[in-house]
């Protein structure tokens, strides 16, 4: 006879059995982890950081040299220049131009209209 709890009792022997529908790599595995491997990295602020390796998956902190393969065209192309905010960048093409003035007014356009009308 079956007990509730999965408790099997044959005279007096008693044996507990485990349901053999639990498979190996899935949504059973996935419930166990706890533990974390990868933390936020410094650098490139992915999960990719390994607690115990101390060196970055995705840009391989704490080498000076950025982790960069030939192998991964997509990779490369998703963190190259001009992917993100270029803070600096996008205003450096404008002030080359102007010769990196800085602290001077601009000469008013209609100021200057005004003055080639008139004569």
């Amino acid at each position: 006879p079956l007990r509730p709890g999965g408790v099997l009792v044959r005279s007096s022997l008693v044996l507990l059995f485990v349901s053999s529908a639990r498979m190996t790599k899935g949504t059973y595995s996935f419930g166990r982890r706890h533990n974390k491997t990868h933390v936020l990295c410094v650098r490139c602020g992915r999960r990719a950081f390994h607690c115990q390796k101390l060196t970055c998956a995705a840009c391989g902190y704490p080498s000076s040299k950025k982790r960069k393969y030939g192998w991964s065209e997509k990779a490369i192309r998703r963190k190259t220049t001009g992917t993100g905010r270029m803070r600096y960048l996008k205003t450096l093409s404008r002030r080359v131009k102007n010769g990196f003035r800085e602290g001077t007014v601009a000469k008013s356009k209609k100021r200057a209209a005004a003055t080639a009308a008139s004569s």
